[in-house]
């Protein structure tokens, strides 16, 4: 990667949102750890630093904080909200508490339109804020770009050292016009290309898997999902019948499933395929579990150790693939020190047991859903493939909620094909980045041709998103939710109410577990 941008990583949820934003100017990002030394950052040659936001006040103690020497590297760097209070610190200004914080929508007035950052952009600009310390007095040689109701210094900059700070967030979409701003940042301030597409990095990426793998055979685990199908077919194109896929129905697969895996990877695209049912030793172990966290982890052992049995009758191999994205890598994996939470673990990330003895090839590792999609449409998948709508690894496992058995998946499969069927046909299922259903553990009295009821309750979920960082539920036509609410309470057995989520991430998650 010739050109890149650096985001140090301070705990913030939107970090992967401003890695996503800077891709999308064709331009390729990197998340490091706040602590990232100046030397590693500087071996990645990057044109530009951005310093995240974060929870913490730089009056913390364990305040995280960068390495000073960052800021001789003579590379652009932007503080956004608590980078550019970070800013004052390290830089000779000032942070305080505010007697009144910042939080949701706000109006940003530029002063000083010559700065580049703004370059285009009007002089009003509606802005997103989430901060209650302000910066009260302005590091050394810095001057005023921009202001808001409750903030003399929303937007600075040293225009010499090409050093800016902005205290509300360009990256998330309630700040309309963010990605200019970004957008202006990498090509204007850094003077980045936009080098980053997918036919580069497909090129790249095949010459990657032809050195890691050598002469030697890959077996990939195929799920049927996006991201391991454009696995399986980069890894493919890259080393042909060195790879062996291998499809597991671990029981908690959506309806037909097993069926069209088998069809359009083994007959159609005539990869080495595998199948092995376990479907009952995983539904077994499963068996009075509850805690997502449990189900995830016992799913992703299980899903393990059938792989090392798999691979016994398919020959030796030296690597193992995985469909692992960069948002898995971002969510699963805490950085040491650092104040962000893990939000969830995940099957593909963390490494292997000492006892498996594979190499892990991990191709779409430094990439985003969508751009997962572009890729899976460089190399000739089709439309249906590529545009299916995401779905978790630990399968309808993470959307029965309470305990898994089979009596309540068949459930959730009748009432998921339903809510498919319905989106597909008024045209909504490719307009959406999710629509599913999930399964309550909660019972609730209805009536239905004259008998009382006391059956499950089903929750309808659909969100739009542009690459799972953030997202928010789906304002669908009326008529469509009630097709959707009267077709599962007439045709699935055992539900008797049907509800919508109307919630957004964040403050929730696009899966419920």
């Amino acid at each position: 990667m010739s050109e890149q941008i650096i985001i140090l990583d301070f705990g913030s949820q939107y970090t992967q949102v401003i890695a996503r934003r800077v891709r999308e100017c064709n331009v390729y990002s990197t998340i490091l750890p706040f602590d990232a030394s100046a030397d590693e950052i500087a071996e990645h040659a990057p044109r530009g630093i951005i310093l995240s936001g974060g929870p913490s006040s730089v009056f913390a103690r364990d305040a995280p904080l960068p390495d000073p020497k960052l800021f001789k590297l003579g590379v652009p760097i932007l503080g956004i909200c608590y980078g550019v209070q970070l800013l004052a610190k390290f830089l000779g200004g000032k942070v305080e508490k505010s007697n009144k914080r910042e939080f949701g929508k706000g109006t940003l007035h530029v002063l000083d339109n010559s700065c580049a950052l703004f370059d285009g952009l009007p002089e009003s600009l509606q802005v997103w804020n989430s901060h209650g310390d302000k910066m009260t007095k302005l590091p050394r040689d810095f001057g005023i770009v921009a202001t808001t109701d409750n903030s003399d210094y929303a937007v600075i900059e040293h225009r010499k050292k090409r050093i800016f700070g902005i205290q509300f967030h360009p990256e998330v979409v309630h700040t309309p016009r963010g990605r200019e701003i970004i957008a202006n940042y990498v090509h204007k301030i850094c003077n980045c290309g936009k080098n980053w597409t997918m036919r580069n990095y497909l090129d790249r990426a095949i010459e990657d898997i032809r050195a890691q793998v050598g002469n030697e055979h890959v077996i990939l685990g195929l799920s049927g999902g996006v991201d391991s199908s454009v696995a399986a077919a980069l890894i493919h194109k890259a080393v042909g019948n060195q790879l062996t896929c291998i499809f597991v129905n671990n029981g908690l697969l959506r309806s037909r499933e097993a069926e069209v895996v088998r069809e359009v990877f083994g007959r159609n695209f005539q990869l080495k395929l595998k199948y092995v049912d376990d479907s009952k030793n995983f539904l077994s172990r499963l068996k009075g579990i509850k805690s997502p966290e449990r189900k995830r982890k016992i799913i992703g052992n299980r899903f393990i150790k059938v792989f090392q049995e798999a691979t016994r009758s398919v020959g030796k191999a030296k690597f193992l693939a995985q469909g692992t994205l960069y948002p898995d890598v971002i969510e699963s994996v805490p950085i040491a020190g650092n104040p962000a939470a893990l939000i969830k673990s995940h099957h593909n990330v963390g490494g292997l047991p000492k006892n498996m003895k594979f190499k892990l090839v991990e191709p779409l590792r430094c990439l985003f859903k969508d751009e997962v999609r572009i890729l899976g449409l460089e190399l000739g998948l089709p439309r249906e493939i590529v545009y299916r709508q995401p779905f978790p690894g630990p399968g309808l496992a993470v959307r029965v909620m309470g305990e898994v058995t089979k009596k309540r998946l068949d459930v959730l499969r009748q009432a998921d094909v339903i809510v498919i069927e319905e989106m597909k046909a008024s045209d909504w299922y490719y307009k959406v980045w999710q629509s599913f259903a999930v399964l309550l553990p909660v019972k609730s009295v209805g009536v239905m041709g004259d008998v009382r009821t006391y059956e499950d309750t089903l929750a309808v979920r659909v969100v739009e998103s542009q690459d799972g960082m953030t997202a928010d539920w789906v304002k669908l036509p009326y008529e469509l939710l009630e097709k959707i609410s009267s077709r599962i309470i007439n045709e699935v057995n055992g539900v008797n109410r049907c509800v919508f989520d109307i919630t957004s991430k964040p403050p929730g998650t696009i899966e419920w577990e």
